[in-house]
């Protein structure tokens, strides 16, 4: 029976795609692990990779298709053995074809609903019957099948697929089974059958799995966040002449994740001046003798990623059931683009010099805004760092990015008034604003990350040792 390839939800936060382009066509053979098309979601351009082998039999989504929603077939893939007399046979193949021409406007409709039962399972090289998924055919010898997703969230998460049984088409893992396994007592003893599982204890999950975790639905109204329909805008701004820019995927992500954050996250908020006349000095030195230019924005990456080794309290996350202390510190960078932002992130900081962390935030930030960053390069990180200081911003307060449990907002350095052994003098100061979780960073907690970070900001040599 043909397998269905189904449109992947590559990130926690991705309900439809585009289909960008095939790089394979009908009648390629395809093996497990091949780049099978490029997908664009609501943050970035990724590339997906088949699971099963095979041969493309049909390609049913063509290419430049627009909004496909996940879970829905894009094409069809003929086991070794079969010819193209199956694609007309029954199961997947009997669905009802859908024109080409209007795959564009709208991905075919006529799919099978995700209460349909599975198609009865297939044995395993070693005969048991069991479908690909289940953990006897597993241990038997037999290849766990499973959405790339949900082995991305596996591998960060320590979860052992063999001891999980799937609920996808054909017993394939996929999200959800992931997702019940995290609950069900954490990656420990998720990684075993039910029957032997141990009582739950805590651990400490990758921060790649925490985005999934930590994005409960979109408050209600009566939560405090105020809705309003085109009409209601339309009336209470007394109908102005408009133009309307149609929401992208990007910018409704973003719009929940942010209120999300505002409802439910208790913000608290404290700033320093930094005086970076002798930063700029060491700066205007090392620039001198490298090829790879270090930008003030890389010095503050350093120093907090310096501060939070200090101060590893403030490097947490916050969850119903712990406060999750990160070992490593991997920061994730705002980036502006065209129509949103992006947090690539420069994992282990706080192990990286100037000049290396100057160079990946530089190769981060170009493929950010070409949209070819891949996914564990921008989903997940425990520190946020927003600078605004490049627009002449002299100081703001950041909205908290869920799950990390704080965010430093950088204003511009510019020349002020100071007072040096009582009499005044001219410095150039760079206000920092970090806004804290309160259920996770105490207000004294984040008091000595600042007096760490701004004692590194105002003494650069040190971050050098």
């Amino acid at each position: 029976m043909p397998i269905e390839i189904r449109m992947p939800a590559l990130s926690p936060t991705m309900t439809e795609g585009n289909l960008a382009r095939w790089l394979k066509k009908e009648g390629d053979e395809v093996h497990s692990g091949d780049v099978i098309a490029e997908i664009e979601t609501d943050k970035a351009t990724m590339e997906y990779e088949a699971v099963d082998e095979g041969r493309i039999g049909k390609i049913i989504v063509p290419e430049g298709s627009q909004g496909v929603k996940v879970n829905e077939p894009i094409a069809l893939l003929l086991e070794e053995g079969e010819d193209d007399a199956a694609l007309s046979g029954g199961g997947a193949a009997a669905k009802p074809e859908a024109p080409k021409a209007e795959a564009k406007s709208a991905p075919p409709t006529p799919v099978a609903p995700k209460t349909e039962p599975a198609p009865a399972p297939k044995a395993t090289a070693n005969g048991s019957g069991q479908p690909a998924g289940h953990p006897e055919a597993a241990a038997g010898g037999g290849r766990v099948f499973a959405s790339p997703l949900a082995r991305r969230m596996a591998h960060h998460a320590g979860i052992n697929l063999s001891g999980l049984r799937g609920s996808g088409p054909q017993g394939r893992i996929v999200k959800a089974d992931i997702d019940r396994a995290l609950a069900q007592g954490g990656t420990q003893s998720a990684a075993q059958p039910a029957a032997t599982r141990p009582t739950p204890t805590p651990t400490a999950p990758q921060p790649q799995v925490a985005p999934a975790a930590a994005s409960p639905p979109t408050p209600a109204p009566a939560a405090g966040a105020a809705v309003f329909a085109k009409a209601q805008v339309l009336a209470l701004a007394g109908n102005p002449p408009y133009s309307e820019k149609p929401h992208s995927g990007m910018r409704r992500v973003i719009a929940r994740r942010l209120a999300e954050s505002k409802a439910t996250v208790p913000h608290f908020y404290l700033t320093v001046d930094c005086t970076i006349d002798e930063l700029l000095k060491t700066r205007t030195a090392l620039n001198a003798k490298t090829e790879t230019k270090i930008s003030v924005n890389d010095f503050v990456i350093r120093a907090a990623a310096l501060a939070l080794r200090q101060v590893p309290a403030a490097n947490a996350s916050w969850s119903d059931d712990a406060i999750l202390q990160w070992e490593r510190v991997d920061m994730a960078i705002a980036v502006a683009l065209d129509d949103g932002l992006i947090t690539p992130i420069i994992k282990g900081a706080d192990q990286k010099g100037l000049a290396q962390i100057a160079a990946e935030t530089k190769d981060l930030a170009a493929r950010a805004r070409s949209g070819k960053l891949k996914l564990e390069e921008f989903q997940g990180g425990t520190f946020s760092i927003s600078n605004l200081g490049m627009f002449g911003i002299r100081e703001f307060s950041a909205v908290i990015n869920p799950p990390h449990g704080c965010i430093l907002a950088v204003g511009a350095g510019e020349q002020r008034p100071v007072v040096r052994n009582g009499e005044l003098a001219i410095a150039t100061v760079m206000s920092c604003t970090i806004s804290c979780d309160h259920r996770v960073v105490d207000g004294a907690t984040g008091a000595q990350f600042m007096a760490a970070f701004k004692k590194l900001i105002e003494d650069p040599l040190t971050m050098l040792l």
